[in-house]
């Protein structure tokens, strides 16, 4: 770098400054005493979910094993000595289970019901959700506000009065009532639910759909359904395992020869201490099925569940 001065320009050394790295701030959140403690905090919360977990699960538990053992050892000692003496275990009481014409046919029963009831719920809640979400026709807001409505009957207040109409159609007591039942008090929620998630789809798909001389029924198969099945799966769900629960309905519309399989396990129940192994075995063959049909479909359960709460 030249500098002038009085008889000339003189010529000073440039310099040039030595650059430090930045000194690393370690404050009270950096040091090891706070990684100590988030650790500790991840591990506290860890090890609280897993108790939960434990606990939660430990029913499951019992019944498994339980299922596993014989009447005699069921009735001699608990569920947890299988542990330290697993030869107790043996699938014998499945084999007796599926020997069992009348719990075979139970089990039957409930997935005729069951199977029925939730492909209806979903095709015809899918159906009149897009009509109310994209399709202008008289008094559909009014019409839309009594489905809402009907979300707050209660099942047990048209029990009787239902019931009384089965009979004269001369349906009471057969799979058909109990199905139709189930139809008819499951569409309220989902056609809410349905309507709701199929209302936040873009208006511009549908508009250039029907551009490109697609017509409703095409829209709502090529467009809406595709987009709308993280609702339908949970809509699904939601329905299968209310009715495969259920015991209300089928223990008042269902008779002996239509009655699905907790029908089936209460009336067992009241020889409790020499049926166990039946109970038991009945038990977790009807929790098995509930869970496949979750985790089948959990990923589309997962976007879906909450997904017409924002609207």
């Amino acid at each position: 770098m030249s500098v002038a001065t009085g008889g000339g320009a003189a010529t000073v050394p440039e310099t040039v400054e030595t650059q430090r790295p930045p000194k690393r701030v370690t404050g009270p959140l950096g040091g090891w005493g706070s990684r100590i403690t988030a650790f500790l905090n991840r591990g506290l919360v860890s090890v609280v979910l897993t108790l939960i977990a434990v606990f939660w699960l430990l029913p499951t538990l019992g019944l498994f094993f339980s299922s596993l053992r014989s009447a005699q050892d069921n009735t001699a000692s608990g569920w947890w000595n299988a542990l330290t003496a697993p030869a107790q275990l043996t699938l014998d009481n499945y084999q007796n289970l599926l020997s069992n014409e009348g719990m075979v046919n139970a089990f039957f029963n409930t997935v005729w019901i069951t199977v029925p009831a939730t492909v209806l719920v979903v095709v015809l809640a899918s159906l009149a959700a897009y009509a109310f979400a994209w399709m202008d026709f008289p008094g559909r807001d009014w019409l839309f506000i009594v489905v809402v409505g009907l979300l707050v009957v209660p099942v047990q207040v048209a029990l009787i009065p239902v019931a009384g109409l089965f009979g004269d159609l001369g349906i009471y007591g057969t799979r058909l009532s109990v199905i139709l039942f189930h139809v008819a008090f499951g569409l309220p929620f989902a056609v809410f639910l349905l309507r709701n998630f199929f209302a936040g789809v873009p208006k511009e798909l549908l508009e250039a759909a029907r551009m490109d001389g697609a017509g409703e029924w095409r829209i709502f198969r090529s467009v809406i359904m595709p987009l709308g099945l993280p609702a339908i799966a949970s809509l699904g769900i939601f329905q299968f395992l209310w009715v495969w629960n259920d015991m209300l309905i089928a223990l008042v519309f269902a008779d002996s020869s239509a009655a699905p399989l907790t029908v089936a396990l209460q009336s067992q129940a009241r020889q409790f201490g020499s049926n166990i192994d039946v109970l038991a075995t009945g038990a977790f063959l009807s929790l098995v099925v509930p869970l496949v049909v979750f985790f089948s479909f959990q990923r589309y359960f997962e976007q879906g569940v909450l997904a017409g709460s924002v609207k």
